[in-house]
């Protein structure tokens, strides 16, 4: 049975409350428009029209099937509207979250990339921690995300995994400042600041791991979102961080080290919900591992916990 097809009958009848105006309107004839309705009542097993006075009336399964078989079909044609655009090169917009620590230079890399690859797709980046991003994501309320590692992915699809090697930011003035590099055992006795834990509970956890298996248990864990007060706490001696050294290069009060042994990598990875996927969103994915390794700071993962960083590579990415 064609149920689609019986539904737009069944719609068109139930607007008319007349079969032969119905059947005029669908272009064909009467009775082959009454035998639809009735093997439509029978599939579903409820009379859908009181046929018992002159005037037809819908009866309560019928009004109840009018108004979920009209949301079905304009659900539908939207469908079908969003596959056609998306043939002709024009994938309407992508809802893309991103870190709230994404840098200015990833975000309008970024940006244009999606501009020359993907000329079709309008992208609305919005700034929204990886939690709420997992949120939105599961809601409908987002397309796309760029996650900080490891998430529950349930319900989810991961684009490719990047790695990106984390340093240490200190201020100027402290003697670790002078080494070449710096052991997470060297920072003993110092307070670290991260992002709050509700912003990414997996990599904030595993921060932590990592940091107390190499030897360093902050005496404070003090939180930051904003990368700028994160380096005006580290600037006022506040404590250290971890960062890619993108931000802290441009502030003269601190100074970014490598870690010994490199020990830290963020592992980012776009995510988009298996059902109902927007054509768009593997593409954005890709584009954005790409953009993130470009700078010759990532690697690939994937690694359970945040660890040792080989050496550096570039995603290659095929929409197709």
């Amino acid at each position: 049975m064609d149920l689609l097809r019986h539904l737009r009958i069944f719609v068109v009848t139930a607007e008319e409350l007349h079969f032969s105006r119905a059947a005029e309107l669908l272009g064909m004839a009467q009775p082959p428009l009454s035998q639809a309705v009735r093997r439509l009542e029978k599939e579903l097993g409820a009379e859908l029209f009181d046929r018992s006075n002159r005037q037809v009336r819908l009866t309560a399964a019928g009004s109840v099937l009018y108004d979920e078989a009209r949301a079905l079909l304009v659900r539908e044609e939207r469908l079908r509207s969003l596959v056609r655009r998306a043939v002709d090169g024009d994938v309407g917009t992508l809802r893309a979250g991103v870190p709230e620590d994404t840098a200015a230079p990833v975000l309008h890399a970024l940006l244009a990339a999606c501009a020359e690859r993907t000329p079709g797709l309008r992208v609305d980046l919005q700034e929204v921690s990886t939690q709420e991003q997992l949120r939105l994501l599961a809601s409908g309320g987002l397309d796309v995300g760029l996650l900080h590692l490891p998430v529950d992915a349930t319900g989810l699809v991961l684009g490719p995994e990047v790695a990106v090697e984390l340093g240490v930011v200190l201020p100027r003035t402290s003697p670790l400042a002078r080494l070449a590099e710096v052991a997470l055992a060297d920072l003993s006795g110092h307070d670290l600041v991260l992002c709050p834990r509700d912003a990414a509970p997996g990599w904030y956890d595993a921060t932590l791991d990592v940091c107390r298996g190499g030897g360093f248990v902050p005496g404070r864990v003090r939180h930051a979102r904003n990368p700028e007060f994160l380096l005006g706490l580290v600037a006022a001696g506040q404590g250290v961080a971890f960062e890619r050294g993108t931000a802290a290069r441009k502030e003269p009060r601190v100074v970014w080290r490598p870690l010994a042994g490199r020990p830290l990598a963020q592992r980012v990875a776009g995510a988009w919900p298996v059902q109902g996927a927007h054509a768009g969103a593997g593409r954005f994915a890709g584009l954005a591992a790409e953009v993130l390794s470009s700078d010759g700071t990532a690697t690939p993962g994937p690694a359970s916990t945040p660890g040792p960083v080989p050496r550096p590579w570039t995603v290659v990415y095929d929409p197709a």
